[in-house]
């Protein structure tokens, strides 16, 4: 089977743009780790894949294959090159664009500058809804992590995140507690753990281990959901820089306003065109 693909990435988050509209795909997931192995395949942190949606007013379906083969809610980075991946397709002259996530609509808008700005939904806080094992929801969580308290906030931004203040991104265990948190009891669907630190009221900078792979140069939605913690823990204001090892996004949330959205702002890139002789 022959597909044809585009390599982009958001802020160093990268992905491979599969199509699914001119050509007819369905990929099994060891496909799809086949694809994102970074030795054997093309190497990507997820596999994109555009379809028509069968919902009215919404023009495309997306979905989101982490490079362990499964399926999943949602991807901020991925969204910015989703909308600019259509453009170059053809398969749209829209600049705002409304699409079908597993988890609801979002909606890019592209700017003649090629920033992509995203509204990405309002965050969830009620544990049933991250999902989260919790008699109650708190602004704060405390989880045994290998037998060290962790505080955290939690939250869903169309999937589950877990975000820490940290001293020194540099120097957090990211590698060492990410996977832990990942697959913590407490969180059924497993979860994405955010490491923040906070450099002004505007400026954070994160590392984000990714729930099903790894540690990225860069979250999208672990953007918006380590803002929005930042901003609820009273650390943080309305709109925020966010630095991650890739690149830098903008985050701007109305905490003040009942449901209000994030927005999320960041440029995609795109990297090269081919095709893949699949299995």
């Amino acid at each position: 089977m022959k597909l044809r693909f585009a390599k982009m990435h958001g802020q160093g988050n990268d992905f491979v743009m599969l199509n699914g509209i001119s050509q007819n795909i369905s990929l099994t997931p060891e496909q799809i780790r086949k694809i994102a192995n970074r030795n054997f395949g093309i190497g990507c942190d997820q596999v994109l894949l555009v379809e028509k949606s069968a919902l009215p007013d919404v023009d495309f379906r997306y979905r989101i294959f982490n490079n362990d083969g499964n399926e999943v809610e949602q991807c901020g980075n991925g969204t910015h090159c989703f909308a600019q991946f259509v453009r170059d397709e053809g398969l749209t002259n829209k600049t705002e664009i409304r699409v079908e996530t597993m988890k609801g609509i979002i909606s890019p808008s592209i700017a003649s500058d090629g920033v992509v700005t995203t509204n990405m939904g309002a965050p969830r806080f009620l544990p049933a809804e991250i999902p989260l094992l919790a008699d109650e929801e708190t602004l704060k969580y405390q989880l045994d992590v290998n037998g060290t308290a962790v505080v955290i906030g939690a939250l869903s931004m169309g999937n589950p995140h877990a975000v820490q203040i940290v001293h020194d991104v540099d120097l957090a265990p990211v590698k060492e507690m990410g996977p832990s948190i990942e697959h913590h009891a407490r969180f059924p669907q497993r979860v994405n753990a955010g490491f923040m630190q906070i450099i002004s009221r505007n400026h954070v900078r994160l590392r984000v281990w990714e729930r099903g792979a790894g540690e990225t140069l860069a979250c999208g939605t672990g953007a918006c959901a380590a803002v929005v913690t930042g901003i609820r823990f009273g650390l943080l204001d309305s709109k925020v820089r966010v630095s991650a090892r890739g690149g830098e996004l903008t985050v701007t949330w109305q905490s003040n306003s009942p449901n209000a959205p994030v927005f999320m702002a960041g440029k995609p890139v795109f990297v090269f065109r081919a095709e893949l002789d699949l299995d």
